[in-house]
C-alpha cells in the first residue's frame, strides 16, 4: 500500500509516535492465529463505537498520531482477509469522527488498521468474551476529546467509564405539584448498537420500532403546554442500562418510560404488557425471563470490564424506593389500560421483576412491552407507522392519566 504507515521498513520513524502516544495494550494470549469474521461501526453524536469479531481473542495495540490525526490499531496473531480490507467501505460520510479506515498486513502476523480522523478523540479499547450469539469482541470507542462539559450524556459516559458515576441521594417528592414547570418524563428505547434486542421473523430490529415509537412519542409530549420529554437515545447507540438511569435522575424526571417489543420461542405469543420494578422477585415466570434478558443488554451492547455503576449494585433504598414501586405500579396500571384499548393485553395486570433499568430510587419507572416482535401478525403491526403513532398516543395518554390523578413531581434542588 502507498501509505508509509503500512510499510514495516518506517517502523523506527513511528516509533517515538507510538510510544508518545501509546493508549493501551491488551495482554491477552491467543494460542493459535485469530480470524476477523465481522467488523460493525455504530456512528453517533456521543461517540462513535467499532466493533471486531473475531474467532479468538485478540492482542492488539492502539496508539494516536498527529499531523494529520489518526489513530492506528495494530491486531497480533490476525491475518488480512476480506472483512478486513472492507473496513473503509463501512464509514459513513456523516459520521462525526472518522473520515476514512484502511487495513493492511503491517507484518507477517499483524495487521494494521488506520483511521483517518475527522476531530480530536479520546479513544477508549477493550475486548469482550463470547456472549449470546457474538464470538470474542475487540470494542474501540472514540469520544470526542473535549465537550463532555457541555452534553450531559457524554459527562456521564465519561463517568460511567471510570467507574465513577455519581449517585444523587433521593429526592423526596412534594406534597403538591409544582405548576409553574413541566412534567419531565425520560423516555428509554430499549437496546441500540451492538445490542438489536428481539429480531422478529422477517427481520425487525426491536432497536429500531423502539426508537421510532419514543421519538412519535417525544414528539407528542413536546407538543403538550406543560410537558416536556427527553431520551436516553435518540440514534442506534448503545447506551449502558446504569447510564439511562443516572441520564433520568440528571435530569430531575419525573416519570422514566423504557419501550420495547419483546419476543418469545412460542410464535403464537402475543399482546402488550407492562412492568415495574420489584422488591422480592418476579411476579412470574414470564415476568423473571424477560427481566433477565433485559438485563443482559449490558452483556451484549458490550461494557468495558468493571466499568459498571456502584447504583445498580447497592440494596434498594427501602423508604424511597417502596414508595417510588407504588407509584410505578398506579402509573403501569393507567398504561396498561390504555395500551390495552390498542392492542390485546398478554398479562391483565401490571407484572414486577428485577429490571435493571427501572432501579431509579425516586422516579416512577415502568418497562412497556408494546407488542410481540416474534408474533408474525404483531411484527408486521410494529412495522406500521400508523400503529406506531396509536402506541405512543396510548403511551402518553397514560402519562397525563396518572398526572390528573394527583401524582406528585419530583422536588427540585
Amino acid at each position: 500500500m502507498p501509505d508509509s504507515i503500512f510499510d514495516p521498513n518506517r517502523r523506527k520513524l513511528i516509533g517515538a509516535a507510538a510510544a508518545t502516544f501509546l493508549l493501551s495494550v491488551s495482554r491477552i494470549g491467543f494460542a493459535a492465529a485469530s480470524q476477523v469474521v465481522a467488523i460493525r461501526i455504530w456512528p453517533a453524536a456521543s461517540y462513535t463505537r467499532i466493533t471486531l469479531e473475531a474467532s479468538d481473542a485478540i492482542k492488539f495495540k492502539q496508539f494516536t498520531i498527529a499531523n494529520p490525526d489518526r489513530l492506528v490499531i495494530d491486531l497480533e496473531g490476525v491475518q488480512l482477509n476480506s472483512v478486513l480490507k472492507d473496513i473503509g467501505n463501512q464509514i459513513a460520510d456523516a459520521d462525526p469522527y472518522i473520515k476514512t479506515a484502511r487495513a493492511g498486513q503491517f507484518t507477517p502476523d499483524t495487521v494494521r488498521i488506520v483511521l483517518d480522523l475527522k476531530t480530536d478523540i479520546k479513544p477508549q479499547a477493550f475486548t469482550l468474551t463470547p456472549v449470546a450469539e457474538y464470538k470474542h469482541r475487540l470494542v474501540v470507542d472514540l469520544y470526542p476529546a473535549s465537550g463532555a462539559q457541555d452534553d450531559p450524556l457524554l459527562a456521564l459516559l465519561e463517568d460511567y467509564n471510570k467507574g465513577k458515576l455519581q449517585e444523587p441521594a433521593p429526592q423526596i417528592k412534594p406534597k403538591k405539584q409544582d405548576s409553574n414547570r413541566p412534567i419531565v418524563v425520560m423516555l428509554d428505547p430499549g437496546h441500540g448498537g451492538e445490542d438489536p434486542g428481539a429480531i422478529g421473523m422477517n427481520g425487525t430490529r426491536e432497536k429500531d420500532i423502539v426508537l421510532k415509537i419514543g421519538k412519535q412519542l417525544k414528539r407528542m409530549i413536546d407538543a403538550e403546554r406543560n410537558m416536556k420529554a427527553f431520551m436516553t437515545r435518540e440514534e442506534d447507540i448503545f447506551i449502558p442500562l446504569g447510564v439511562r438511569v443516572a441520564k433520568a435522575r440528571k435530569l430531575n424526571a419525573d416519570l422514566f418510560i423504557s419501550i420495547h417489543a419483546d419476543a418469545a420461542p412460542n410464535r403464537s405469543a402475543r399482546g402488550s404488557s407492562v412492568f415495574a420494578l420489584s422488591e422480592k422477585g418476579a411476579s412470574s415466570a414470564f415476568a423473571k425471563t424477560l427481566a433477565q434478558t433485559q438485563n443482559d443488554a449490558d452483556l451484549i451492547g458490550g461494557v468495558k470490564i468493571g466499568s459498571k455503576d456502584k447504583f445498580l449494585a447497592h440494596t434498594l433504598l427501602d423508604l424511597t424506593q417502596t414508595a417510588t414501586i407504588n407509584d410505578s405500579l398506579k402509573l403501569g396500571k393507567m398504561m396498561l389500560g390504555k395500551v390495552g384499548d390498542l392492542n390485546k393485553l398478554h398479562s391483565r395486570q401490571v407484572e414486577q421483576a428485577g429490571f435493571a433499568v427501572l432501579k431509579a430510587p425516586d422516579i416512577p419507572s415502568i418497562l412497556v412491552e408494546t407488542a410481540f416482535i416474534s408474533n408474525p401478525d404483531e411484527e408486521q403491526r410494529l412495522l406500521d407507522g400508523d400503529f406506531q403513532q396509536q402506541m405512543a398516543g396510548a403511551l402518553l395518554s397514560g402519562i397525563k392519566s396518572y398526572f390528573a390523578q394527583g401524582a406528585a413531581l419530583a422536588a427540585r434542588a
